[in-house]
């Protein structure tokens, strides 16, 4: 009875998102926003909430981020990650300050404590790579002068996470210093090694992977890149940044093979990823904060766009690139929401786990918006400086 139930749930919700894609093509929009839209009329307060099929979409919902961020890592190679990362420190600092203090500075004004300062400052600070992702595919931006600008930001964020996660778990549980030393030494070393095999020992990985069936190379480069993700979230590390460096490995005519093939993959469980994410926000906890969460979201806009601004600028990228950049970076997603719920468990406050929903559900709809309105703006601009004697 459960199982007939799964499957009608999970049917119509698969077919629920054929119909919103169909919708956005239609009218030539992302449709992650209607994605997450569907998410909020299918979950707990929602229109019809689902019964029985959340496990599954919550799985679903991880591979879709790791696959999201496998096929970003198809596009360069590990050399190219490396002089991307070197070259974008500078940025990546500045997007640190620029992004993490609106968070802190809400949470100490509201009077939370300088640990939920901590957890806030995260929350406003990192980029969903899961939509960001999506959105430079959909808009065919992958081939852009400035996406590699985006990208090594994406990964200098996500390695910021590798580190700041430990650290803000050891704040919430008042673990000493040399507990969470430990648990920092350990995500460094993780990344380190798995960094060093896509460098130094890619070959490998490719002649593990190459074969002449299709099909055997759709089920090895599957499972070895949620096999390293899943190790590396074991080990306090982003399984999206394992899954990046898995991509990295992975080079010539075999990446464009291995991207063929999961593309469909990768479209439909990121179409639950999103889904998912609406699923476990409640609408009726949204009002009470949503006056904030707005006054958050228009500052995260401004502090991504100017990120993105003065990393494409670094390219030489000419104004529609930077605009394109910093509408790239603006939604929230993933991590987010796994800070807030961490310090929401830790009973931090509980007004940060709404807040914190409904600025990132604010800008993981304004954000795919914004970047679809980057260019005609930038046209806009240019036409009239044009004008302008």
């Amino acid at each position: 009875m459960h199982g007939s139930v799964m499957l009608i749930e999970l049917g119509a919700i698969i077919l629920c998102l054929g119909l919103l894609g169909a919708v956005s093509v239609r009218f030539s929009i992302s449709p992650i926003p209607l994605y997450l839209l569907a998410g909020l009329a299918f979950g707990q307060g929602g229109i019809l909430p689902l019964a029985t099929s959340d496990q599954f979409i919550s799985a679903g919902a991880e591979i879709g981020v790791i696959l999201l961020l496998f096929t970003l890592g198809l596009e360069y190679t590990a050399g190219e990650l490396v002089g991307t990362l070197r070259s974008s420190a500078v940025g990546g600092l500045i997007d640190l300050v620029l992004n993490a203090a609106p968070g802190v500075i809400a949470a100490l004004v509201l009077g939370w404590g300088p640990v939920a300062a901590v957890a806030m400052g995260g929350v406003t600070y990192v980029t969903s790579s899961g939509i960001t992702a999506k959105v430079l595919g959909d808009l065919g931006w992958l081939g852009n002068r400035e996406t590699p600008a985006v990208l090594s930001l994406l990964v200098f964020e996500d390695l910021t996470m590798a580190v700041y996660l430990p650290i803000l778990t050891a704040l919430l549980a008042g673990a000493g210093l040399v507990s969470g030393s430990i648990t920092l030494a350990v995500s460094a070393l993780t990344i380190g090694v798995i960094l060093l095999v896509a460098l130094r020992f890619g070959w490998a990985v490719e002649r593990f992977v190459a074969s002449p069936s299709d099909e055997v190379v759709l089920l090895k480069v599957l499972g070895l890149t949620v096999l390293v993700a899943g190790v590396a979230q074991k080990l306090q590390v982003s399984a999206a940044v394992g899954a990046f460096l898995v991509g990295i490995a992975l080079s010539g005519p075999l990446a464009h093979t291995a991207r063929e093939l999961l593309s469909p993959l990768r479209d439909l469980f990121a179409a639950v990823f999103f889904v998912f994410f609406g699923l476990h926000t409640n609408p009726g906890d949204l009002p009470p904060v949503a006056g904030i969460a707005a006054l958050l979201a228009v500052a995260g806009i401004g502090t991504k766009l100017l990120t993105g601004w003065i990393a494409a600028a670094r390219l030489g990228t000419a104004t529609t690139g930077r605009l394109r950049a910093g509408a790239a970076l603006i939604p929230r997603g993933e991590f987010n929401i796994v800070i807030a719920g961490l310090a929401v468990a830790a009973g931090v406050n509980p007004r940060l786990g709404p807040l914190a929903a409904a600025y990132v559900l604010i800008l993981a709809v304004a954000g795919p918006l914004l970047a679809r309105a980057a260019e005609p703006l930038a046209r806009r601009l240019r036409r009239r400086d044009v004008k302008v004697p």
